[in-house]
């Protein structure tokens, strides 16, 4: 199946644009930023949508863990959807479109193949309809240290998901009244994890413990104390998270 190589340290967008039920084409534009190194290797492994059925195509790409997925369809059928599937999965989803909309974005939790898949609900598809669409992917940022480790084969991961747990934890945005934010942990080595943190508006925060060193993307600037069972984190000045122990250690 065709896709787009493995990034790291760059960033790669793609602009799919097809019609449902008729033969979907492809075109490959990369950020200005980047044409130059990644123009001939993109070349080389095009992206392409591939039929499935008539009311359905599907983009493949190759990422890992660790890196964020940005995914846009434009269309004026509000039947037409899309859904991200992750590496080894045919059904289960990481985002559904008829229910989140047209427009997500998300850190990757896994190594391996995602799938975009363009569809038209079957109703729509019963009744012959068509939709012009515009599909904008972009994969950007590094992937997670090599010394992060594997987690022990005992610490299995949510099924359906690429996460070791899930579930809220206490949050405060600024100034506002604290609240309870959605989080998935990915972890490593006795010690390390890597915690996304979804808070309500469709920010995605990403937290990596190495050890007692917390991080988050480049330039930004996180203070982190653990005080008995849970780490107080503020990210920017503004973004306060409470994370028990328990998620970075499990037990």
């Amino acid at each position: 199946m065709p896709e787009v190589g493995e990034l790291d340290e760059r960033e790669l967008a793609a602009v799919v644009g097809g019609t449902m039920a008729q033969t979907s084409n492809v075109a490959v534009k990369l950020n200005p930023a980047q044409a130059g190194q990644l123009e001939e290797e993109v070349r080389r492994e095009q992206a392409a949508l591939d039929r499935l059925q008539d009311e359905a195509a599907q983009l493949t790409l190759r990422a890992r863990a660790g890196q964020t997925m940005s995914v846009k369809l434009a269309t004026k059928n509000g039947a037409n959807h899309f859904n991200v599937l992750p590496p080894g999965s045919n059904d289960e989803a990481l985002f559904v479109g008829s229910s989140g909309g047209n427009e997500w974005t998300g850190v990757l939790p896994a190594d391996g193949e995602y799938k975009v898949r363009v569809y038209l609900m079957r109703s729509a598809a019963r009744r012959n309809e068509a939709a012009n669409y515009t599909l904008k992917v972009g994969i950007a940022g590094t992937s997670r240290p090599t010394e992060f480790g594997k987690a022990p084969a005992s610490d299995a991961k949510v099924k359906g998901t690429g996460y070791h747990a899930t579930g809220p934890l206490p949050c405060r945005m600024g100034n506002d009244k604290p609240i309870q934010c959605e989080f998935g942990v990915i972890r490593g080595e006795p010690g390390n994890a890597e915690v996304h943190i979804t808070p309500p508006g469709g920010l995605t925060r990403v937290l990596t413990f190495m050890g007692a060193n917390v991080t988050t993307n480049p330039g930004e600037k996180v203070e982190a104390v653990k005080q008995g069972y849970d780490w107080s984190v503020k990210v920017n000045d503004y973004e306060h998270y409470t994370i028990p122990e328990a998620v970075i250690s499990g037990g």
